[in-house]
């Protein structure tokens, strides 16, 4: 999962690159880069490893000059997390350059890596997104739209792109629609975001989504939109909502924090805590499930876990050891609060369950009396192909252990899961047109074998 903004248009384009980049930090901590182009045609790239606030101070802003720009926030699912992997991509080609940043996971990026190499294409990273350039400088057409179409046939998995061909900015989507991509007006130019929340930022008006299997084409000319792809099944990635996006955002048409809200109230219904004193989240993803939890139980939502918010996301982080490290400083708890209570402590959902066994240890030396979690997801079994980290399916909590196992594990009186269905009810548009893989092992598409950690170093796949 990563983060993607782009502005055409503008005269500060890559001042409100930054900008999106920032709201859209929570979507990847790894690197940040920005390409912008400047009025003479040329391109300009800036990349660093770490945080949006540590790689763009003014010496890197003031070389990045024009009224486009691309921006790009790195969470890998594979290949290293180092700065030959950072995006966005540029590269220099006969007669310009490409430029590229992408959200996703391709599904067949070995295969279609092996068939350049063996054309005699040379890789400069292990990214599944250089795929991409490499087809983008091959492919023919009479626009820039019909190249990257071009391009695209053939292509499978999710990606939401942003591509600068020369002086041309070009906007992708798959044609299943997995991960987000938002469009907005500000002024007379264009901008283009993973979540609404970074158009937010800038001032721009959302105007729609780019739609499954679109490509949105903007240059001197005007705009221009087409279906570049082959209309598929869409399958919206359901954990967007669950977890991901910020509760700010609207996320395939509705609104992040009333679903979470939703999933909450439904959460309730379903896995009820008798005799319970308190609710409280696992902040801050989990806010506002815990409060439709608190609601639909006429119990208190109470502030009793506290985070400390100049810690990144631990579960985005690249390795076990970071995501441990992150949660030994991350959470805090309010003893006055805890202390002899029977408590409903409410997470999104359990992955790995390093982080939930910490906090539960944290609410129990606290004073809990009682501690029953309740997650607003189903269990996760199955590995996601499709952009977001979760891991080989033996590194899954839920699908290595039984219910009475993970609940002894945890360390909880007991645990409560959100159904498949109920979770699917509660999003917008529900509950079709989702993937919920992770979840229930279906995968809508033909996936890569599970026999291989998707980030593991060095390995293609996994740009995004």
């Amino acid at each position: 999962m990563c983060g993607i903004f782009g502005v055409y248009g503008h005269r500060d384009a890559a001042a409100l690159t930054q900008l999106g980049l920032y709201s859209l930090q929570h979507r990847g901590q790894e690197s940040a880069g920005i390409v912008s182009v400047d009025e003479g045609g040329r391109a300009h790239l800036s990349r660093a490893m770490g945080l949006v606030s540590e790689g763009f101070g003014e010496e890197a802003m003031a070389g990045l000059p024009g009224a486009l720009a691309i921006g790009h926030t790195r969470y890998s699912t594979a290949g290293a997390s180092a700065i030959e992997n950072a995006q966005p991509v540029l590269a220099r080609m006969r007669g310009g350059h490409i430029a590229l940043a992408h959200n996703g996971n391709l599904t067949n990026a070995v295969a279609l890596r092996e068939s350049l190499e063996d054309g005699g294409a040379i890789f400069a990273s292990t990214m599944d997104s250089e795929v991409i350039v490499h087809r983008i400088a091959r492919a023919q057409g009479a626009t820039p739209e019909a190249r990257l179409a071009s391009a695209l046939a053939g292509v499978e998995g999710a990606y939401s792109l942003l591509v600068v061909l020369n002086d041309t900015m070009l906007v992708a989507r798959d044609p299943r629609g997995w991960r987000p991509l938002v469009m907005g007006r500000l002024g007379g130019g264009w901008v283009f975001a993973s979540e609404s929340c970074a158009l937010d930022i800038v001032g721009a008006t959302i105007d729609g989504e780019v739609q499954p299997g679109e490509i949105v084409a903007i240059d001197g000319d005007g705009m221009r939109r087409l279906q570049g792809v082959a209309p598929a099944p869409v399958t919206r990635c359901v954990f967007e909502h669950v977890y991901f996006a910020r509760p700010d955002s609207v996320v395939f048409g509705g609104a992040v924090s009333r679903s979470r809200r939703a999933l909450g109230r439904q959460l309730a219904r379903e896995c009820p805590a008798p005799g319970a004193d308190l609710v409280f989240a696992v902040p801050d993803s989990s806010n506002a499930a815990a409060l439709g939890y608190a609601e639909e139980a006429g119990l208190p939502y109470e502030l009793a876990l506290i985070r400390n918010h100049y810690v990144g996301r631990t579960f985005i982080q690249p390795t076990q050891a970071g995501r441990d490290a992150k949660v030994k400083v991350k959470y805090n708890p309010v003893r006055e609060l805890l202390e002899g209570r029977r408590v409903v402590m409410v997470d999104d959902s359990i992955v790995r369950g390093t982080t939930t066994r910490g906090l539960v240890s944290l609410v129990r030396a606290a004073g809990a009396r009682e501690v029953h979690m309740r997650v607003s997801s189903a269990p996760i079994i199955s590995p996601c192909y499709y952009g977001i980290d979760t891991p080989r399916r033996e590194e899954l909590v839920a699908a290595r252990m039984s219910h009475g196992e993970l609940t002894a594990h945890l360390g909880v009186d007991s645990l409560g899961y959100l159904s498949i269905e109920g979770m699917l009810a509660q999003v917008p548009s529900g509950p079709d047109g989702y993937c919920h893989a992770c979840f229930s092992g279906r995968y809508p598409t033909v996936t890569p074998t599970d026999s291989a950690p998707q980030r593991a170093a060095g390995a293609p796949g996994g740009g995004a």
